[in-house]
Order: structure tokens, then sequence, then C-alpha cells
């Protein structure tokens, strides 16, 4: 078990990106490094979290996040449990404190959050001793995701500043867009934000950013196209005539591609509406697509993280004012 702190990251919890600096995201990227290579090797477990635990607490389904935080913690030798929050005390009536109550007296060394709620996991993390993972928490933040996303792009450009990156669809409701808005920013790339005026968050300028309505504009000379999943379920309203239409005007296809930079990397946090926001022809290109590659650096990534959360556990002070961002 790795007892050893790492002095690049020194929080006990990742609640968001927004507040971290370059030296901390590097430290992130570059341990999730090692584990994308090692990943790929034959021999792809490792003690680093022997003897701890690890809980999934999932109050939205993901079965994607959820299965990459629990084979990344599988392959660091922790002992995971993946509470089903439908059928748990939560569903009768039992409060998300006493639900963090419940689950401190049981002594993990790790809890991983997804909640519909802004805000769930940074509460849990203010009840709890142990580490907290923000596995998503309603429209704030996603951290993994960015770093995952971060990791891809950088694997493939092999820097992220400079670079340009546009966001592109339904904004207002992603916590995907707002982790990547500060990850990329602080790391010195440069975002545009494009979509159909009523999914662009207002003020969003103020997030050091380009906003663009017309996606042909937006896509023009980009490095990187980030497509968003339209969240039908967090809609209320009329925020577009029909699917048909969304996906004439900004949907990717071959044509708004080639506006891009003639290498553009196409990513897509997934899961993916085809024919909504992307194309197919675009979603399976193998040369320019890393869609796959996303999921594969996402078990790296949390590998990464809930080691060094881990490690740091013994070394940081729960009341530190950096849980409460």
């Amino acid at each position: 078990m790795n007892t050893i702190p790492f002095p690049d990251y020194r929080h006990r919890h990742l609640l968001g990106i927004e507040g971290l600096v370059p030296i901390e995201v590097t430290a992130l990227l570059d341990r999730a490094e090692i584990y994308a290579q090692r990943n790929r090797s034959p021999d792809k477990f490792s003690e680093e979290m022997r003897g701890r635990t690890v809980i999934n607490l999932f109050f939205e389904n993901s079965t994607r996040t959820r299965t990459s935080f629990e084979l990344a913690a599988h392959r660091l030798g922790a002992n995971v449990i993946n509470m089903t929050v439908g059928s748990s005390s939560v569903a009768k009536g039992e409060t998300l404190i006493d639900t963090a109550v419940t689950l401190n007296a049981m002594h993990p060394d790790v809890l991983v959050v997804r909640h519909a709620e802004s805000g769930a996991a940074a509460l849990l993390a203010q009840k709890v001793n142990c580490a907290v993972i923000n596995a998503g928490d309603g429209a704030h933040e996603h951290p993994t995701q960015a770093l995952l996303d971060a990791l891809t792009i950088r694997r493939r450009r092999g820097k992220l500043s400079g670079l340009e990156v546009a966001i592109c669809g339904d904004v207002l409701h992603s916590r995907v867009a707002r982790s990547n808005i500060h990850l990329l920013n602080v790391m010195g790339a440069h975002v545009r934000l494009v979509g159909p005026r009523p999914l662009i968050p207002s003020g969003a300028q103020e997030l050091g950013v380009d906003v663009f309505y017309d996606m042909r504009e937006g896509l023009k000379d980009v490095d990187v196209v980030m497509m968003l999943r339209i969240q039908m379920e967090r809609m209320q309203g009329n925020f577009f005539p029909s699917v048909r239409e969304y996906f004439r005007y900004f949907g990717l296809d071959r044509e708004k591609l080639a506006l891009a930079k003639p290498d553009a990397l196409i990513m897509h946090p997934g899961p993916m509406n085809r024919g909504v926001e992307i194309d197919s022809d675009v979603a399976d290109d193998f040369e320019r697509s890393v869609i796959r590659e996303q999921v594969e650096m996402g078990v790296a990534v949390r590998m990464a993280v809930l080691e060094i959360l881990a490690a740091n556990l013994d070394h940081t002070e729960s009341t530190s004012t950096l849980e409460k961002r």
C-alpha cells in the first residue's frame, strides 16, 4: 500500500477542477500516463491500494463512469463496494447527511459520489473522514472526465497549451463542459463554446471563452472538436425545434468538420446520440476520432486519482478549506 504523499497534489478530495493550478493538473495527468501504459501491458494489476476500501455511491445511473472507477480500484488492489441507491435507505427517506454519517462509520478510504444535485459531493466531503471524488454533481462539475479528456488530447498532441478547442452542443446542462473549460483555461488552451443560443449559458464569456452560435464559424481552424450529449432528461421546455433541425445546424458531420484543421481530433464524453450530436461516419473515423481512447484513458485517470488521494489521506487535514470549495 502506498502511504507516501504526492507533493504536487496535496488536496484531500477531488471535488472539481476549478481552483486547481497547472502543477496539480500536471501531477494527476503524469501519474495517469503511467497507468495508461501499464494498462496496455499483460500485467495490469498492482497493490498500491491493497487494504483500502472504495465505495461507489451513485445516486444517478452511469454504467460507464461507475464501471471505470470499479475497474480502476480493482487494478490497484482495493476492495470495492458498489451501492445501489435505489434499493438503499436513501430511497426510504434517509437524507444525504444521514447517508454520510452511516458510511463514515464503516471507515472507507475513498468515497466516489455521483449525484443529481450540484454541491452534493462537497457536502459529503464535509461530513466524512475519507477522501471524496466527485463523479458528477448536477450541472456543476465532472472532474475526472475533464482529466481523461486532457490526457487523451495530450497523448495525441503532446501538449494542451496553445490549442484551439471547440466545445459544442448542450453546454447549458453539461458538467463535462464546465470542468473542461476550467482545465483547458488553466493549462493554456483557448476554448470556444459552440451551440444554439438557448443551450449556451448566459454570461459564458465571463468564463474566459469565445462564444459562437454558428457551428461553421465556431469550428474554423480548431485543433479539437469536443461534442456534448444533448441532455433531454435535464431540459424543461423547448430548446430547439426538433432533433432533425438540431443535427442539421449543430450535429457534427463531414461538411462541418472540414472547417476545422485537417488533423483536428474528434471527441465525445458519451454516451453518444448518433445522428443527433454526431454522424456515425465521423464518430467512427479511426484516424481522427479519439472517443474510444477517451474511455481507455478514463480507467488510467481514475487509477491515478484514487491512488493519489489514498496516499494523501493520512497527510491532509479533514478540516482543510480545500474540501469546502
